[in-house]
């Protein structure tokens, strides 16, 4: 999962307890480096930070595109996969989710169209295999239909975010922040900077028991376009767009796809979606805050 987007991190512990032992692990999980940074007492911490890895594990093999064997690679081969996970069938619900929230842009079935345009061969059947209503996920079998194939990469890092942040709160962690690509943060405030490939650090922002994605089209080149795709091919209208969100899986998600919308279906998005802001920079730099 080579990310589609950069959010440049200045995590301060502002207001942290005098007394209070900082403590940091980092990592690689679906093609992200991972920082996670609690404090708190040292065996809290440690027994903490020791439960990451095995956690980052099953998530890997649930989600990578590039491990053999992953439950995704085995769904996209086969067409079905027989007694989904619990993690597949939690993220699988919230794909659904955010592509009812997008009407539709965020599908997660343009995987062929992606690597068709990557090899630069003819795009028109991976086009035509593109439909998120075509997909049947229960809890005996998740099916696609002929043609299809499903890329998470616009959420799994989202929900693998939200997932160390929970296992933290569960250790007794109250003061964390989790970067999987997407932000997460336990307590706070955190101090984070919104990069744009093209202006640069355009916006900064504070973060306090919550969740920050963003998505920028041109921080990766497809043939002769960005790396995000719309299942109807149109063209993305922001060069950057950031979401604050409860859930990075729903930031992570919604800023995919936001960088389709105009201004007015971004505010529309952000009342039904529930979500604190919504950040867009404009292909010539403009900024605006919804």
């Amino acid at each position: 999962m080579n990310r589609r987007r950069f959010l440049a991190l200045s995590a301060a512990f502002a207001c942290a307890p005098r007394l209070a032992l900082a403590h940091t692990w980092q990592g690689r999980a679906l093609g992200a480096e991972v920082s996670v940074t609690l404090t708190g007492p040292r065996a809290m911490a440690e027994s903490a930070l020791a439960a990451i890895p095995p956690l980052l594990e099953a998530i890997e093999a649930q989600f990578s595109l590039y491990r053999e064997g992953s439950a995704l690679n085995e769904l996209n081969a086969a067409g079905r996969l027989v007694r989904p996970g619990a993690m597949m069938r939690a993220l699988l619900a919230e794909a659904g989710r955010a592509h009812a929230l997008t009407g539709g842009l965020f599908d997660p079935t343009v995987q062929p169209l992606w690597q068709a345009l990557a090899m630069g061969a003819d795009p028109a059947p991976a086009r035509a295999a593109i439909g998120w209503h075509r997909v049947t996920a229960t809890a005996e079998a998740v099916t696609l239909a002929p043609g299809q194939a499903l890329t998470l990469n616009g959420i799994a890092q989202g929900y693998a975010t939200d997932l160390v942040r929970d296992l933290l709160a569960a250790h007794g962690a109250t003061r964390a922040l989790v970067d999987i690509g997407e932000f997460a943060a336990l307590g706070g405030p955190f101090s984070l900077g919104v990069e744009d490939p093209a202006q640069g650090l355009v916006a900064t922002r504070r973060l306090s028991d919550g969740a920050i994605a963003t998505s920028s089209p041109g921080a990766l080149s497809l043939g002769a376009s960005g790396h995000i795709l719309a299942p109807d091919g149109r063209a993305p209208l922001w060069s950057t767009v950031s979401v604050e969100a409860r859930s990075a899986t729903l930031a992570d998600a919604l800023s995919t796809a936001a960088v389709f919308l105009d201004r007015g279906r971004l505010e529309t998005l952000k009342d039904s979606a529930n979500v604190a802001r919504i950040t867009a920079v404009a292909p010539d730099g403009r900024l605006i805050t919804v």
